[in-house]
């Protein structure tokens, strides 16, 4: 068995669980998230926390277990706390913002971009320069992200683009005469 699968899921005050034949459902304050389980592997609530199980005469069932585990546990974040991820713009000139249910960026290029913001997550601008990516399901909400930075991912020599909040870029040196 997955060291990690056997750690059990405690789910807080609030928070519900409905397990299916084929299928969790977490609920909470913020909303529901479903998570679809694989065969081989069961889900079992017990008092106030989920136990995952796995088949172990299937080969790779224990590797399994412990990502079935992982992602329960990021639900139950999720519908209780939820997501964010920060995004800065850094260049002269470029700017975010939301007009209704699509993201506007101007990042350099001859033409803006027009991004239709995903079901499932809310994306602000405090400022021209920050975006703000916010949901209830952390792979959506990195997804997305991701998908705004590859428009303009930094680039090595002057930093300029799209990049986290809290990512570090490390700048080349200019070329020498």
């Amino acid at each position: 068995m997955s060291r990690v699968a056997k750690k059990p899921v405690d789910l807080p005050q609030g928070v519900s669980a409905t397990i299916g034949a084929d299928a969790v459902t977490v609920k909470g304050a913020k909303g529901t998230l479903t998570l679809s389980i694989k065969s081989g592997i069961k889900v079992v609530q017990k008092d106030k926390h989920l136990e995952v199980e796995a088949d172990t005469s299937a080969e790779g069932m224990n590797a399994i277990a412990g990502a079935t585990r992982a992602h329960l546990a990021n639900m139950v974040t999720g519908v209780t706390k939820g997501y964010e991820k920060k995004l800065e713009l850094v260049g002269v000139g470029y700017r975010a913002a939301v007009q209704a249910k699509s993201l506007t960026l101007t990042l350099g290029y001859s033409h803006l971009i027009n991004y239709a913001i995903p079901d499932g997550v809310t994306i602000e601008t405090p400022s021209q320069t920050e975006i703000v990516v916010k949901g209830i399901d952390r792979q959506r909400v990195g997804q997305t992200a991701a998908e705004i930075r590859d428009f303009r991912s930094p680039e090595p020599y002057k930093g300029k683009g799209v990049k986290y909040s809290d990512e570090k870029i490390s700048l080349k040196e200019a070329k020498k005469k």
